[in-house]
């Protein structure tokens, strides 16, 4: 996945979970953060980021800001739509016949339906930005509706689907997620019976840079 332009700036604050205020050259620009999550071990001030303009028309920032890089060095994509955009990238190198993104299951829209001969998929995609001690956790903030799609997940297991929930880690040199039960004890309570319901459970590791994130291997959680 590739952004077409790119801009480095220094992080300043972040009023509200929407915006942030950076500085370009000395310049002080308020953009958009392509992530509603907390961030706050990545968005602190005097951290390097960088900036995507995506040049849609009356927009009231000019900016995205999707990439940060950590007090460890490492870099962090944290654009909230780039797991989607490069799973899908990936899916289409994994011999599927049939790749549909945002497919209508139950009461809930999952991110994949894919289709292998007679065999057939769900797959939910999370985006895991949390990194502590060089594991992933998700999530950084609860989400019921990460619940209800993993109880989605177990009824398409039941009905005879292949069911998959597929952690995209947004950044280098990890490559497990753990549930942050700290944050969302339920979150840890549902990838349990995911996992023995017979759901899949995909680690994505990726490689990061500032104008592009790419999946460079997978692992099932054991």
């Amino acid at each position: 996945m590739q952004y077409d332009n790119i801009t480095k700036g220094i992080f300043l604050k972040r009023p509200n979970r929407f915006i942030a205020e950076v500085d370009i050259d000395g310049h002080k620009e308020t953009v958009h953060v392509k992530n509603t999550g907390r961030c706050k071990e990545l968005l602190v001030p005097g951290c390097e980021v960088w900036l995507t303009a995506p040049g849609t028309p009356d927009r009231k920032t000019k900016y995205d800001l999707v990439v940060v890089r950590k007090d460890t060095g490492i870099l962090f994509n944290i654009d909230s739509q780039s797991p989607n955009k490069v799973v899908k990238e990936w899916l289409e190198t994994r011999n599927y016949d049939r790749v549909i993104p945002e497919y209508t299951y139950g009461d809930s829209r999952i991110d994949f339906y894919m289709e292998r001969g007679k065999e057939i998929f769900l797959m939910e995609v999370k985006g895991c930005t949390l990194e502590i001690d060089g594991i992933g956790y998700f999530p950084d903030a609860p989400t019921e509706r990460g619940v209800k799609h993993i109880r989605e997940l177990i009824r398409a297991k039941k009905a005879g689907f292949n069911a998959v929930l597929a952690f995209v880690i947004q950044m280098d040199g990890v490559t497990e997620v753990r549930p942050n039960i700290g944050t969302h004890p339920e979150f840890g309570e549902a990838m349990d019976e995911a996992k023995e319901a017979g759901v899949e459970i995909l680690f994505l590791t990726c490689h990061v840079e500032p104008d592009r994130l790419e999946v460079i291997d997978k692992a099932k959680r054991k």
